[in-house]
């Protein structure tokens, strides 16, 4: 089964760009300038920022549904991202050289299946994962942190 990776649209990050430090802080986030690579993962192009960029860290709601299962966590954002739009099948690098715990879940927002895997085999547990035919979707977090990575869903235009 064909998968996409999902990353987050960038208009509801940008304007906490403009806020102040003290701004920022009313909103549970931190506008950090990035030190070290890998460290700072953006949920929006789906690459790490680089030493000397600036990111907002802030926690955001990944699954809002009215289930058990509604999640929110850290994610970071960099300035000036641009969405980033996987081809089917394709894993970004991000992703790739870390551990990455995924998670199923089924149309009434129930997980129904989970697995942590090396980055550089997510591709292959993804297409197992999203042809089981209860799977919906699929969350990626960061297996050490249990951040919020991406989403996924199936690739409709390379369906069966």
């Amino acid at each position: 089964m064909t998968f996409r990776i999902h990353a987050l649209p960038p208009d509801a990050f940008a304007p906490l760009f403009a806020l102040s430090d003290a701004e920022l802080a009313g909103r549970n986030a931190l506008r950090r300038i990035v030190t070290t690579q890998p460290g700072a993962p953006c949920r929006v192009s789906l690459a790490d920022a680089a030493p000397g960029e600036t990111v907002i860290l802030l926690n955001y709601t990944h699954l809002p549904a009215a289930s058990p299962y509604q999640s929110r966590h850290a994610i970071y954002v960099r300035e000036g991202a641009t969405q980033a739009h996987p081809e089917p099948g394709a894993v970004p690098e991000v992703l790739l050289r870390r551990l990455i715990s995924v998670r199923y879940f089924d149309d009434a927002d129930l997980m129904c299946g989970a697995e942590v895997v090396e980055g550089s085999r997510l591709a292959k547990a993804l297409s197992r994962g999203m042809a089981e035919p209860e799977v919906a979707y699929a969350h990626l977090h960061y297996a050490g942190a249990g951040c919020f990575a991406a989403s996924v869903q199936r690739d409709a235009s390379r369906a069966p």
